[in-house]
Protein backbone atom coordinates (compact mmCIF):
# COMPACT_ATOMS: atom_id res chain seq x y z
CA UNK A 1 0.00 0.00 0.00
CA UNK A 2 2.79 2.40 0.93
CA UNK A 3 4.55 1.79 -2.43
CA UNK A 4 1.30 2.37 -4.32
CA UNK A 5 0.77 5.73 -2.62
CA UNK A 6 4.37 6.76 -3.23
CA UNK A 7 4.10 5.78 -6.89
CA UNK A 8 0.84 7.74 -7.23
CA UNK A 9 2.38 10.80 -5.62
CA UNK A 10 5.41 10.51 -7.90
CA UNK A 11 3.17 10.31 -10.97
CA UNK A 12 1.20 13.36 -9.86
CA UNK A 13 4.41 15.32 -9.39
CA UNK A 14 5.73 14.29 -12.81
CA UNK A 15 2.51 15.24 -14.59
CA UNK A 16 2.07 18.52 -12.73
CA UNK A 17 5.67 19.43 -13.54
CA UNK A 18 5.09 18.54 -17.18
CA UNK A 19 2.01 20.74 -17.40
CA UNK A 20 3.89 23.66 -15.84
CA UNK A 21 6.73 23.14 -18.31
CA UNK A 22 4.28 23.02 -21.21
CA UNK A 23 2.63 26.25 -20.03
CA UNK A 24 6.05 27.91 -19.85
CA UNK A 25 6.89 26.56 -23.32
CA UNK A 26 3.63 27.98 -24.70
CA UNK A 27 4.40 31.35 -23.14
CA UNK A 28 7.94 31.27 -24.46
CA UNK A 29 6.82 30.31 -27.94
CA UNK A 30 4.39 33.22 -28.19
CA UNK A 31 7.17 35.55 -27.06
CA UNK A 32 9.58 34.04 -29.59
CA UNK A 33 6.97 34.35 -32.34
CA UNK A 34 6.27 37.96 -31.36
CA UNK A 35 9.97 38.77 -31.65
CA UNK A 36 9.60 38.38 -35.41
CA UNK A 37 7.11 41.27 -35.38
CA UNK A 38 9.20 43.71 -33.36
CA UNK A 39 11.56 44.77 -36.16
CA UNK A 40 8.68 46.36 -38.10
CA UNK A 41 5.98 46.94 -35.49
CA UNK A 42 8.29 48.10 -32.68
CA UNK A 43 9.32 46.58 -29.37
CA UNK A 44 6.35 44.82 -27.76
CA UNK A 45 4.27 45.97 -30.74
CA UNK A 46 4.62 49.70 -29.98
CA UNK A 47 5.25 51.19 -33.41
CA UNK A 48 7.10 54.48 -33.65
CA UNK A 49 6.63 54.84 -37.38
CA UNK A 50 4.29 54.07 -40.23
CA UNK A 51 3.64 50.45 -39.26
CA UNK A 52 0.50 49.79 -37.21
CA UNK A 53 0.87 49.37 -33.46
CA UNK A 54 -0.10 45.85 -32.39
CA UNK A 55 0.08 46.35 -28.62
CA UNK A 56 -3.33 46.30 -26.98
CA UNK A 57 -5.29 45.56 -30.14
CA UNK A 58 -8.14 43.06 -29.72
CA UNK A 59 -6.92 39.50 -30.29
CA UNK A 60 -9.73 38.79 -32.75
CA UNK A 61 -8.73 41.78 -34.91
CA UNK A 62 -5.10 40.64 -35.07
CA UNK A 63 -6.15 37.06 -35.78
CA UNK A 64 -8.45 38.13 -38.64
CA UNK A 65 -5.74 40.34 -40.16
CA UNK A 66 -3.05 37.64 -39.96
CA UNK A 67 -5.33 35.05 -41.55
CA UNK A 68 -6.29 37.52 -44.31
CA UNK A 69 -2.60 38.15 -45.04
CA UNK A 70 -1.82 34.44 -44.94
CA UNK A 71 -4.70 33.52 -47.24
CA UNK A 72 -3.92 36.30 -49.74
CA UNK A 73 -7.16 38.19 -49.04
CA UNK A 74 -5.35 41.25 -47.70
CA UNK A 75 -2.62 42.53 -50.02
CA UNK A 76 0.76 43.58 -48.68
CA UNK A 77 4.39 43.70 -49.65
CA UNK A 78 5.79 41.69 -46.74
CA UNK A 79 3.02 40.48 -44.40
CA UNK A 80 1.63 37.90 -46.85
CA UNK A 81 5.01 36.16 -46.94
CA UNK A 82 5.43 36.32 -43.17
CA UNK A 83 1.89 35.20 -42.32
CA UNK A 84 2.13 32.17 -44.63
CA UNK A 85 4.64 30.77 -42.16
CA UNK A 86 2.15 30.72 -39.25
CA UNK A 87 -0.31 27.93 -38.50
CA UNK A 88 -3.66 28.44 -36.74
CA UNK A 89 -2.23 27.95 -33.24
CA UNK A 90 0.64 30.34 -33.85
CA UNK A 91 -1.71 33.02 -35.19
CA UNK A 92 -3.94 32.64 -32.16
CA UNK A 93 -0.91 32.76 -29.86
CA UNK A 94 0.40 35.94 -31.49
CA UNK A 95 -3.02 37.59 -31.36
CA UNK A 96 -3.43 36.77 -27.67
CA UNK A 97 0.11 37.93 -26.91
CA UNK A 98 -0.33 41.38 -28.47
CA UNK A 99 -3.81 41.79 -27.00
CA UNK A 100 -2.31 41.50 -23.51
CA UNK A 101 0.49 44.03 -24.06
CA UNK A 102 -0.29 47.46 -22.59
CA UNK A 103 -0.94 50.18 -25.16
Amino acid sequence: MKKRISFSVALMLVFSGASISMAKADMASSTVLANTCFSCHGTEGHSAGAMPTLAGKPAKLIEIALKAFRDGKKPSTVMQRIAKGFNEDEIKSLAEYFATVDK
